[in-house]
C-alpha cells in the first residue's frame, strides 16, 4: 500500500521506495549496466525527470539499496541482542530464517550484482565498503557478548570475519546450488558457528 499525503499524492518516502523497488527489479533482470535510468523510470511508472528528483544518479540508488539492507541487518542484530541467553542461542533461533534469506534468488541476485558493480566502479566500491564496515562493527558488538578472554584481538576479528564470509558465501551457493538441502545445511552451520563462538 502506498502512503499518501493529505493531498492524496504519494509521500516522498513512498515514492522513493517505489523507485527503489523498480530499480531492484531492473537490476536483477539486466544488471546495473543494463538497467538505465529510463528503464527504471518505466518500471516505476514515472518519468526520468521524476527519478532525478529523488536520486542524483544510479550510484545514489545503489547507496539507498545498500542502506536498506543495512537497516534491516541492524534491526535483526538488535532483535538477537535483546534475546536472553548466549549469542549461540540467539543464532540457533534465527539461523533457519537467515539461511532462507540467503537462498532467496531475488535477494541473492541483487546482492551479487551490487558486489560485481563494486568490483568495477570505485564509487560503488566506496558505498559497499562503508556498509561492510558498519556491518562488521554491528557483528563485533554482538559477538563481544560471548568473547573468550584467551582470544587475541586478531583471533577475535578473524572469527567475526569467518562468520561473515559464511553468509556472504551462502548467497553464491544460492545461485550455484539452489536445491541444496537447507535443513541439513542449517544443522552443519549451527555446529560450525557454535565452534567459532567457543
Amino acid at each position: 500500500m502506498v502512503d499518501e499525503t493529505q493531498s492524496g499524492r504519494p509521500s516522498p518516502e513512498s515514492r522513493r521506495q517505489q523507485i527503489l523497488d523498480a530499480a531492484c527489479e531492473r537490476v536483477r533482470q539486466s544488471g546495473f549496466h543494463g538497467a538505465s535510468m529510463a528503464d527504471i523510470a518505466k518500471a516505476a511508472g514515472l518519468s526520468v525527470g521524476q527519478i532525478y528528483r529523488y536520486f542524483e544518479n544510479k550510484e545514489a540508488i545503489i547507496a539507498a539499496i545498500v542502506a536498506q539492507d543495512l537497516a534491516e541487518m541492524r534491526d535483526k542484530f538488535a532483535e538477537m541482542e535483546s534475546r536472553p541467553g548466549t549469542l549461540g542461542d540467539a543464532i540457533d533461533e534465527h539461523l533457519p530464517e537467515g539461511v532462507d534469506k540467503c537462498f532467496d534468488q531475488r535477494r541473492a541476485a541483487l546482492a551479487l550484482e551490487v558486489v560485481a558493480e563494486a568490483a568495477r566502479n570505485p564509487k560503488v566500491a566506496a558505498i559497499v565498503r562503508e556498509a561492510d564496515q558498519q556491518e562488521r562493527a554491528l557483528a563485533r558488538t554482538m559477538m563481544e557478548r560471548d568473547r573468550k578472554p584467551e582470544w587475541s584481538e586478531d583471533e577475535f576479528q578473524a572469527r567475526c570475519e569467518v562468520i561473515g564470509l559464511i553468509f556472504d558465501g551462502l548467497l553464491m551457493r544460492a545461485v550455484n546450488h539452489p536445491d541444496l538441502n537447507r535443513e541439513a545445511l542449517t544443522a552443519v552451520l549451527r555446529s560450525t558457528i557454535r565452534h567459532l563462538l567457543s
